[in-house]
């Protein structure tokens, strides 16, 4: 990548203003920083802001997010979602979802926002009402990501919006000496996105990659 990319990916990083969309000015700061701690790596900025931007774009009043972490990414949802949305949010960590509803509550999110389960994602989102939510988001890198992708399929509504940060997978998607299996995984998932009829999808570098897909009507 040339200097000159590097310096607009930094610059589109540093646009987002992360203290004003709370508050709190200091939420999110904090749980990325108990995502750190947990070894539960939060998205960047540039990627929040745009699930942010797509939560908001789909009016959407329900949402499946895999894999809550410290909650920041469910921060960024819930702050573009219509102001009585609600995210499910799945994660098998217990440890991380105390710490994200730790962020929640300084967030000022009220807690019928928020349904927070613990438990393996392929078992929970087998659960969860067919063509029910506006938004699905899960991170590339997920176990069983591809079968993750089909549930999102299902459960997403006509028009609804499937988001995938991590997409680029720390710039080893696009190396073509990156060959272990997780990079393997996720290029294998971003076929399957293109690949799908019925998804309109795009891949953008925000954060550490977002793919984002449409539902077709």
């Amino acid at each position: 990548m040339s200097s000159g990319k590097v310096a607009g990916w930094a610059h589109g990083e540093e646009f987002v203003d992360e203290a004003s969309l709370f508050s709190d000015g200091g939420v999110l700061a904090r749980a990325r920083e108990r995502g750190n701690e947990l070894g539960a790596a939060p998205v960047l900025p540039g990627a929040g802001a745009l699930m942010r931007v797509l939560a908001a774009a789909v009016h959407a009043r329900s949402a499946v997010e895999i894999g809550t972490g410290s909650g920041v990414g469910s921060l960024y949802l819930l702050s573009g979602m219509h102001p009585d949305g609600v995210l499910t949010t799945i994660d098998t960590e217990v440890e991380n979802q105390r710490a994200a509803r730790e962020a929640f509550l300084e967030a000022g999110i009220r807690s019928p926002r928020v349904r927070t389960i613990a438990g393996r994602p392929r078992d929970v989102v087998g659960r969860l009402t067919d063509h029910a939510y506006d938004l699905v988001c899960f991170p590339a890198h997920a176990p069983h990501a591809l079968d993750l992708l089909e549930h999102a399929r299902r459960l997403l509504r006509p028009g609804g919006v499937l988001v995938i940060p991590h997409a680029l997978f720390h710039d080893r998607v696009a190396d073509p000496t990156a060959r272990d299996a997780t990079t393997q995984a996720v290029r294998a998932l971003l076929r399957a996105v293109t690949e799908a009829e019925d998804l309109v999808a795009v891949l953008t570098g925000s954060g550490d990659g977002v793919l984002a897909a449409v539902l077709r009507p």
